[in-house]
């Protein structure tokens, strides 16, 4: 068990069991706990949990407001043909967290907007992830229990959050880790998770700046010559990844990159997930 949360293998059968019933039609948090688990009585907060657990991160589902689970519906790019990168809003995230399992929560998240080649705002909160946190986890950001004591729960923030990024290009290094704990946090705070293309940094350094040999947000701020006041912190390190994002978006005009759809075909793709390697979070 890691944090407050159960921590279920992928290819568990009570996984494969939830989706069946999910693709059969939509069903409430309740009904699938009672089919899924067996659960003849239960109190609700702990079929909720249960369920929250096993799904709450899985990219396949999705859940309303009213604790309603249905198959996610895959959204197209709904960007015109021929958008321009400068003229496109970008979310730049990053969280700091309890550990990298399923189940550990966001202890700070920041978010910094950036549009037309300038920083235009910036958000950032410490949030109480209602767990411990490990020592080597403190070691690494300087963030203890007693700083997030009085921090509010991610729930408190959701629809800030869901907000500052709601159709903006959501961008991190290493996109599919952030990624990952923002959903899952909006979820279990039973929010809707916010909609916006993602794109990551790793593999736009990778296409952008192929001859380094490590690409990980050390490395491009060395190469930059950036300065972060502090990494390893959520607002430190999502400001100083704004301005990577910046000089990478400066080195895809030089090559005559400049709309959205160029983008995605010169990262050989849908421009999301995270690559391998040195990612450096």
């Amino acid at each position: 068990m890691t944090g407050p949360g159960l921590v279920f293998d992928s290819a568990t059968p009570l996984l494969d069991k939830a989706l069946q019933r999910i693709r059969r039609g939509p069903v409430g948090t309740g009904d699938l706990a009672r089919e899924v688990f067996e659960l003849r009585q239960a109190p609700e907060g702990l079929a909720a949990r249960l369920v929250y657990d096993l799904l709450g991160s899985d990219g396949r589902v999705q859940v309303d407001d009213d604790g309603t689970w249905s198959t996610a519906v895959v959204q197209e790019d709904a960007r015109p043909a021929g958008t321009r990168l400068s003229d496109l809003e970008f979310a730049v995230v990053d969280v700091e967290t309890t550990g990298s399992r399923r189940g550990d929560r966001v202890m700070e998240i920041a978010c910094v907007h950036v549009a037309g080649g300038s920083i235009r705002g910036r958000y950032s909160t410490l949030i109480d992830p209602g767990c411990w946190i490990p020592e080597r986890i403190s070691r690494l950001t300087g963030i203890d229990l007693t700083m997030v004591r009085s921090a509010p729960r991610f729930e408190d923030v959701a629809a800030v959050v869901r907000r500052a990024l709601n159709d903006r290009v959501f961008r991190a290094h290493n996109a599919r880790f952030d990624w990952r704990f923002v959903a899952e946090e909006m979820r279990r705070a039973r929010s809707e998770v916010p909609r916006g293309d993602q794109l990551c940094t790793v593999r736009f350094a990778k296409r952008a700046l192929p001859g380094l040999r490590r690409w990980g947000l050390d490395s491009l701020i060395a190469y930059y010559g950036l300065e972060c006041r502090a990494r390893h912190r959520a607002w430190g390190d999502a400001l100083v990844t704004a301005e990577v994002l910046l000089n990478l978006l400066e080195a895809a005009d030089r090559r005559g990159v400049c709309e959205w759809d160029q983008l995605k075909l010169w990262l050989g793709g849908q421009p999301t997930g995270g690559g391998s390697g040195d990612v450096g979070t």
